[in-house]
């Protein structure tokens, strides 16, 4: 079997080639002849998106997990798919009409959701394309849409079969508005920001004093009202107050003036105010703020909408009426300032709610909406993960899971779009509606009503569900539910979900409850929880801030398996990701370092040598010291994988591949294997060399799929990806031989230190002398010898029981005796001494320097604490520079 590999691994050319390969070979179906499955559903991007570094990150870890299960043997199925991504899509597909002069509204609703599907067949397929470039191994046979024909059905029977049950209701409520999409939007979609705003504190005058001149008001006289939106004031209909707050028991029962609206509010009595916040007092506007609204049904108050749709005040506002918000709240101010009602205005930071579509602030709009009862589907919900059925980890976001879930308000499932699964409620003429999962079963239920109606003549909803609705039921409508498919049987409940911790509520927990509801089952046994990426100073990626990084570049510019291993390599257990592209640059000198180490091996491959079952009575020291060193980093692997800790599965892998296979098997065989020994030798360190090399790209192969595929294709026919996964060697770390090679790389190890700290270059070859006692371990290394001399650069090696000392030595001790370095006539040690004392000179000088700054109040008390903390790490590594010269000078002046 000889083989070659070309000079240097080529990304771009192996990539696609592979890809290729597995899809034209349908690599990844499920083996239903396997008894045990494992699945995976991937959380479904949006139709709309590109691979950002987020989903790439989401979609290694899934990956990883995918080919070791598949590797283990078991009936494994990775389902990809999309979201229809109702918001998102619509603004996108409206965002490309209006380049051509047009909007919705030139074309009916029918006409304008084929603009969309249009759209969608165009460029839908994107972040397709770009997960098979990340090399993820699903099948692709099973790739599902939430707009799919069977996934809309099965939206349809969960609202019909939740309506009936009394669980769907349509009512007013508060909800979350967008006066630019003109739509209701979820939770999810609400970004929160820190804005400076004002606090406008007004006086509100008791009933009493209503027609006197508010400049020439006694304090007595009024009370003062604290808000950030004073254009809502119209909406106002009492102000509260705390029932424990002193200050204002006296105005029990009593009625203040709304300054402008001139009209009377009773004051009121309430736990949810603040006595802290402002004057303690709060105006109630029900219809503009969610927790007015739930006061004002304590206290049965009847709302006030004063806004319209598009933002702009309605005919409430008086005179006001038709401006928009913003500018109605300049106009408010100015004159409340110009009539007296304004005590003070202060700056104020706070919490603003916008649009994560286009940046719209949010309005708190009552309206009428369809709504889930959620707290009956909750409670079961929260049952499955405190008694363990679902997992979370790391477990700390169960806490989060709960907060939310047991405080969980009615959910609002209606938009105001086009693009989305249609609301199947139907009305008639006089008003009369019913919910049916067709057209035709409707007009039926409304003639049972003795209602006599057509096709013409029915109207439905003109709302569409939110997109988290239909994403929600993707653990098992992916599989063919309604309908009892077989895939369903076999795949439902999914093994495992990974996902980020910004949509635990929104999607993790809506999935538990629908699965529970329909499937009468969890949908996964466990949720793996991840972090975010973030930029290399901690900063969330954002295009505003110019940072986002591509991940179509990185792996184009560093190639992918670089690019998936770096993000598993640096992946804290549910802790963020620091994105620093200088580390992809070592990541790819990994990948060079795997290629480089095959290509020697099957350079030095003869051309009759077939891989053969090791026989461990008859390997050598170093070949059973390699083994083991293969079962230690192997139960390392195992270990962390049981337990997704995917940054200790990566590291454990490089540092065997690089360290103890490529730096030390790898140089302690070269003798061996270019026929320097006996054939039988040598033929024994290449079966040891093939083996290790297989089991290891075994190992490598989930992070890196690319490479080690092609280097595996030149040792076996049959697909990595389809192999059995590694197994251990069984060789004990307590055997003779592993225990004399441990001592052999200590002595090598000890050698290259001593010549490194005291500055001996690499090509000055020196000699070596041990002293050892233990005549056994003594003669073992007498047959070690070309393999010390050879690693630690020594020109001659002398093993004696005795050595008189000179003072151009250099001595260090091992384990059971002592290194000897003579260094007279090959280290000047005046001069190495006068260049290290410059050296501890500027190393102190540089210290000075950052201890003065980072003690200085002034320096910590204006800077960033990111900043703060990498002069702190400057410091500490010279610190480090300064003990190192410090010994070396010891080691020189003793």
């Amino acid at each position: 079997m000889k083989s070659h590999l070309p000079d240097r691994y080529d990304p771009e050319s192996v990539e696609p080639k592979w890809n290729q390969i597995w899809e034209e070979k349908q690599s990844f179906a499920p083996d239903t002849s396997r008894k045990e499955t494992f699945s995976i559903v991937i959380p479904p991007p949006n139709v709309t998106g590109n691979l950002h570094i987020g989903h790439a990150l989401n979609h290694t870890i899934q990956d990883i997990i995918i080919r070791i299960e598949r590797k283990k043997g078991k009936n494994v199925v990775w389902v990809p798919g999309m979201d229809h991504a109702g918001i998102a899509t619509q603004v996108v597909v409206e965002r490309e009409l209006a380049k051509e002069g047009k909007s919705r509204t030139d074309f009916t609703r029918e006409q304008f959701i084929e603009k969309v599907w249009e759209w969608k067949k165009h460029s839908g397929g994107m972040i397709a394309k770009q997960q098979r470039l990340l090399g993820e191994s699903v099948d692709w046979s099973k790739e599902r849409f939430t707009f799919d024909e069977g996934l809309s059905k099965a939206v349809i029977k969960v609202f019909r079969t939740l309506f009936d049950e009394g669980l769907i209701y349509r009512g007013e409520r508060i909800i979350n508005w967008c006066p630019v999409t003109k739509t209701a939007i979820s939770d999810i979609e609400v970004e929160y920001k820190e804005k400076q705003g004002k606090l406008y504190h007004i006086k509100y005058p008791k009933a009493e004093f209503k027609s006197k001149d508010p400049k020439s008001l006694n304090p007595g006289e009024y009370i003062v009202v604290a808000t950030t939106r004073p254009e809502t004031m119209f909406g106002d209909v009492a102000v509260c107050a705390h029932p424990d707050d002193k200050r204002y028991s006296g105005l029990k029962d009593k009625f203040v003036f709304l300054p402008i609206a001139e009209k009377e509010i009773p004051v009121l009595f309430d736990s949810f105010v603040d006595k802290e916040f402002g004057s303690g007092l709060v105006k109630i506007t029900p219809a503009h703020d969610p927790n007015d609204y739930e006061a004002g049904l304590r206290l049965k108050l009847t709302p006030i909408n004063i806004m319209n749709l598009d933002g702009t005040l309605n005919s409430f506002a008086g005179k006001y009426n038709g401006l928009d918000r913003f500018e109605a709240r300049k106009r408010v101010v100015e004159e409340l300032e110009s009539k007296g009602y304004i005590e003070k205005i202060e700056t104020h930071i706070h919490s603003v709610g916008h649009n994560q579509r286009g940046g719209a602030v949010i309005e708190p709009l009552l309206s009428t909406q369809w709504f889930v009862k959620i707290e009956s589907l909750a409670k079961p919900a929260i049952e499955v993960v405190k008694s363990g059925k679902v997992q979370f980890q790391p477990k700390m976001w169960e806490k989060t899971y709960f907060e939310w879930m047991e405080n969980i308000r009615d959910w609002c499932i209606s938009r105001q779009l086009w693009w989305g699964h249609r609301i199947p409620a139907y009305y008639a003429p006089n008003g009369d509606m019913v919910v049916s999962e067709s057209l035709e079963e409707a007009i039926t239920l409304f003639e049972k009503k003795g209602i006599s109606i057509t096709k013409d003549t029915i109207k439905q909803d003109e709302d569409v569900l939110d997109t988290w609705f239909s994403s929600g039921l993707w653990p098992f409508s992916v599989f063919g539910w309604p309908e009892k498919t077989e895939e369903l049987k076999q795949y439902y409940p999914t093994s495992v979900l990974v996902t980020g911790f910004d949509i635990i509520f929104f999607w993790v927990a809506r999935m538990i409850m629908n699965g529970l509801k329909f499937m009468d089952d969890v949908p996964f046994q466990k949720v793996l929880i991840h972090g975010l990426v973030r930029d290399k100073d901690g900063k969330k990626f954002s295009k505003s801030l110019g940072n986002v990084v591509d991940p179509l570049d990185m792996m184009s510019k560093y190639g992918t398996d670089s690019f998936r291993f770096f993000l598993a390599a640096v992946l804290p257990e549910g802790k963020d990701i620091l994105f620093d592209e200088s580390r992809l640059d070592g990541y790819r000198s990994f990948c060079n370092k795997i290629w480089n180490s095959s290509r020697f091996i099957f350079m030095n491959l003869p051309e009759d040598f077939s891989p053969k079952e090791l026989n461990l009575d008859s390997l050598e020291d170093t070949d059973l010291w390699i083994l083991n060193e293969f079962d230690q980093m192997f139960a390392r692997y195992e270990k962390a994988y049981s337990g997704y800790l995917f940054f200790e599965m990566a590291n454990a892998v490089y540092d065997f591949v690089w360290g103890s296979f490529c730096d030390w098997y790898l140089e302690l065989t070269k003798a061996r294997v270019y026929g320097n020994v006996t054939p039988e030798s040598a033929e024994k360190a290449r079966q040891v060399l093939v083996s290790v090399l297989k089991k290891s790209l075994g190992l490598l192969h989930p992070f890196m799929p690319f490479i080690t595929e092609e280097i595996h294709s030149l040792l076996d026919t049959k697909e990595l990806a389809k192999t059995e996964f590694p197994k251990a060697y069984g060789v004990s770390p307590l055997s003779p031989a592993v225990v004399r090679m441990e001592l052999v790389r200590e002595i090598i190890t000890k050698i290259r230190n001593m010549r490194a700290e005291l500055g001996v270059k690499p090509e000055k070859k020196c000699k070596v002398i041990l002293k050892c006692a233990n005549q056994d371990l003594k003669e073992m290394m007498v047959r070690e010898s070309k393999s010390i001399l050879q690693l630690s650069k020594a020109e001659t090696l002398e093993f004696l029981d005795s050595y008189e000392l000179k003072n151009t030595d250099s001595v260090g001790a091992f384990s059971i005796g002592e290194i000897i370095l003579p260094l007279e006539g090959i280290f000047d040690f005046e001069k190495e001494k006068q260049r290290l004392e410059k050296e501890k000179k500027q190393i102190q000088s540089e210290m000075e320097k950052l201890e003065n700054k980072i003690n200085n109040p002034s320096f910590l008390e204006k800077a960033k604490p990111d900043v703060v903390e990498k002069e702190r790490e400057k410091y500490n590594t010279w610190k480090e520079k300064l003990e190192s010269t410090v010994r070396a000078l010891e080691k020189i002046g003793k």
